[in-house]
Order: structure tokens, then C-alpha cells, then sequence
């Protein structure tokens, strides 16, 4: 025989909280949301002090008003702290030992705040806001005053992490990587300049992806590149698929020099833009409709019949005309690729998505130095590494099966991939 279960009361508190939460309402006349923060800030110190009497009796080894055997340790009495809190100030009274010998936990020696306060820093810091932004709205939301230099000490200490991960050892291969630069404006002995600084993003024989450094440099030259793999190849980097990228003056020399194998792409955006720019506008429409039967055609014989017939039809635009003729190849090497290897290498748009993470925090001003730039930057990072989390890169799978047609990234994902 089955029994009914017997209904609980739906005034009776099941779980811990609602018990609390009923002896509240009970002892408070609550009206809004104000006064439910003035309450939990009132229990705040309460609580605090009740954990630390239970830290003094286990240090004492008796309960208050017991005597401990073997022992002349005792109660002192109590001293005075206030506690920066997230619902704002807390006054508590911490006890004493004779002996000066209580080390309380819970919250430590010295300690005032328990706010998690240095988190919520970074991560304003993070948003591009200001030492005097950051300070205000502290004292605006939590009621206590940070100064710029607590502010700045706090965004400091990043700087060993921001080492360490610029410095951190990478996987031996990366079957795609994409390297962009955004402009930042920073002050300098000869007033406010520009300077790029250059991203590398990559993802992984699994579809992962990370970003593999941050660099700053006044010029773009093959040595200057050579610099950078070289650094990447002395962190374990030992071989790379595609490297796509935007033009940038040196960077294809610079990477065969030091990983000779690697396939370096045009990104055809990019290119595209490039050329448009002698096109008049009421053509545009025309002009990228015909371009995109060129690097979007079935095979790379329908590609260079269709580029001969873009000639022709818009060659009163020379300017145009010579971008295609002079990147021509970059077209042609992605269809030894399948369409699903070409979708992620003709682009990009991959790091531009990354840039646009970094904009959102470079446009309040000039930063003083380069360690200001790399503090924001690898914050941002940081973000973006919990928003990808562990997922792929969109249709992976096949991505993988067709890196394995082509011999050369065969050969690579069969000796770097330990999934294979």
C-alpha cells in the first residue's frame, strides 16, 4: 500500500535560509529594499563576532566562564575594528588573549576589509575606467574611500601575472593562428603617439582557442617579426598550420624565417577593402558581388576564369585591379583546402572579434606606459578566456577531417595530436 505523502505547511521554513529569513521579518518592520540592506548589514557584524568567539575557544581550549587545565592563557577582553564590507561599513568587536597569542582566521590581524574589494578593481579596471571613476564609484556603492594609490597598488600587482603569462610555455603546434594589431594611444617624452600593438590568437589541435602574446613595436620589419616567432618557438612553439593576417609589412618573411613550413594568408577582407576604395560608391554593391565569385567559386580553375572576367569588367579602375593582381596567389592556395578549412583561414575576423574587446577599454585616453597597456589588455584576456570556457571552434569536426586530405597538415596533426 502506497501512503500519501504528507503536505508540508507552506508556512513552515524548510531550508536554513528561510528560517533566517523568517526570524528577520519577525524581529523587522521591513518596507523596501533599503531596509533589507540596512538589516543584513546590521547582522554582518553579529555574525563576524560570533565566529570569532568560536575561533577564541577553540584557541583557549574552554568555553567562556570555563578554566583551562595546564594553561594560564585567558580571555582579554575585546578590541575595536571596522570592517569594509560590500554593504558598506561594519563595526565588530574582536577578542582578546593575555597572551597576545590569537591568530583569528576568519578575520585576520590587520584585516579591515572583506569586501573581495581588490576583484571588483580588476574588473573595473578591466572595463577601461579611471583611478578617479573607480574610486568614486567604490565609495558611491560599498560607502568607504579607496585612494589612487590603494587603486593603483591593487592594479600593480597584476603586472607579475601579466609576466607570466606573456612568458608561459605553449603547445608545439597550432594548426591556425591570426595576428592583427590595434593602435593605442600612449604618452611619451615627445607628447601622445600612436602605437600598435600586435595580437597573436590561435586555436589548438582540439578547436580551442587562446591568445598566444601581446606586443609593442614602433615599426614593422621582417627582423622585428623574426624577433616574435623566435620568442614564441622559445616557449615551445614548434610548428604552425595557417598564419592569416592583414598585410602586415614583414610578418610573412618573418615567419618562414623561423617556422618555414607554415602557409601564410592573406586575410580577403581585408582585401577587399583595400580595393574598394577605388571603386565609387554607388558601385560598391557590384563591385563586391563579382569579387566574391572569384574567391568564392566551386575550384581554383573557376576561380582564375572568373578574376579574368573581374579584369576585364572593371579595368577603367587600375587601383583596384592591381590589389587582386599583386595577392592573387593568396586566392589560388586556398582551394587545395576544403571549403570548411578555407571558412576559418580566408579571414581575419576571428582576432578582429578580440580587438574589439580591447576598443572597448582604449578610448578613454592615452595610457602612460606599456604596462598600463598590457594590464588592461591581459584583463580583457582574462574575460575572454571565461566566455569561450572549453568550447570549439563552430564545426570542428570537420575542420579536422579536412586538414587531414592535404599531406602537410596530415603529417602535422598525426605527429602533434594526441587525439589522432
Amino acid at each position: 500500500v502506497t501512503m500519501a505523502r504528507r503536505k508540508k505547511s507552506p508556512s513552515a521554513p524548510d531550508t536554513p535560509g528561510e528560517q533566517i529569513a523568517k526570524q528577520i521579518l519577525d524581529n523587522y518592520d521591513l518596507k523596501n529594499a533599503q531596509d533589507v540592506q540596512d538589516v543584513m548589514k546590521q547582522i554582518f557584524g553579529p555574525i563576524f563576532e560570533s565566529m570569532l568567539k568560536g575561533e577564541m575557544e577553540n584557541h583557549l581550549g574552554y568555553e567562556k566562564h570555563g578554566r583551562s587545565e595546564g594553561s594560564n592563557n585567558s580571555r582579554n577582553g575585546y578590541s575595536k575594528k571596522t570592517l569594509k564590507t560590500s554593504l558598506g561599513k561594519v563595526p565588530i568587536r574582536v577578542p582578546r588573549d593575555r597572551e597576545g597569542s590569537f591568530e583569528p582566521q576568519v578575520v585576520k590581524k590587520h584585516q579591515t576589509d572583506v569586501s573581495s574589494i581588490e576583484g571588483k578593481v580588476l574588473a573595473m579596471y578591466a572595463r577601461g575606467m579611471s583611478q578617479r571613476d573607480i574610486a568614486s564609484t567604490i565609495e558611491d556603492i560599498y560607502g568607504f574611500q579607496m585612494s589612487h594609490e590603494q587603486i593603483s597598488h591593487i592594479t600593480d600587482c597584476v603586472m607579475d601575472e601579466v609576466n607570466q603569462w606573456r612568458t608561459r610555455p605553449l603547445r608545439p603546434f597550432y594548426p591556425f593562428a591570426f595576428v592583427d594589431c590595434i593602435y593605442v594611444s600612449m604618452r611619451t617624452e615627445r607628447g601622445v603617439q600612436q602605437a600598435a600593438v600586435y595580437v597573436m590568437l590561435a586555436y589548438d589541435t582540439n578547436g580551442c582557442r587562446d591568445v598566444l602574446g601581446l606586443w609593442i613595436n614602433e615599426t614593422e620589419s621582417k627582423h622585428t617579426w623574426m624577433q616574435i616567432f623566435d620568442e614564441l618557438k622559445s616557449r615551445g612553439l614548434q610548428d604552425l598550420g595557417f598564419l592569416s593576417m592583414d598585410g602586415v609589412s614583414g610578418l610573412e618573411e618573418g615567419a618562414k624565417a623561423i617556422f618555414p613550413n607554415v602557409v601564410v594568408q592573406r586575410c580577403i577582407v581585408h582585401l577587399i577593402r583595400n580595393s574598394i576604395r577605388y571603386i565609387p560608391r554607388k558601385k560598391w554593391s557590384a563591385f563586391t558581388k563579382q569579387l566574391k565569385e572569384v574567391y568564392g567559386a566551386v575550384n581554383v580553375e573557376a576561380a582564375r576564369h572568373a578574376f579574368a572576367r573581374f579584369k576585364q569588367d572593371w579595368k577603367d579602375y587600375p587601383g583596384a585591379i592591381a590589389v587582386w593582381e599583386g595577392n592573387f596567389r593568396h586566392v589560388e592556395q586556398l582551394f587545395n583546402y576544403g571549403s570548411a578549412v578555407r571558412k576559418i583561414m580566408y579571414t581575419t575576423n576571428a582576432i578582429e572579434s578580440v580587438n574589439a574587446s580591447f576598443r572597448k577599454v582604449t578610448k578613454k585616453g592615452s595610457f602612460p606606459n606599456e604596462d598600463a597597456v598590457f594590464k588592461v589588455f591581459y584583463l580583457r584576456i582574462k574575460e575572454l578566456y571565461q566566455k569561450w570556457g572549453t568550447r570549439k571552434v563552430a564545426n570542428w569536426a570537420m575542420v579536422r577531417n579536412q586538414l587531414f586530405i592535404d599531406d602537410r597538415m596530415a603529417d602535422l596533426m598525426a605527429k602533434y595530436d594526441r587525439d589522432f
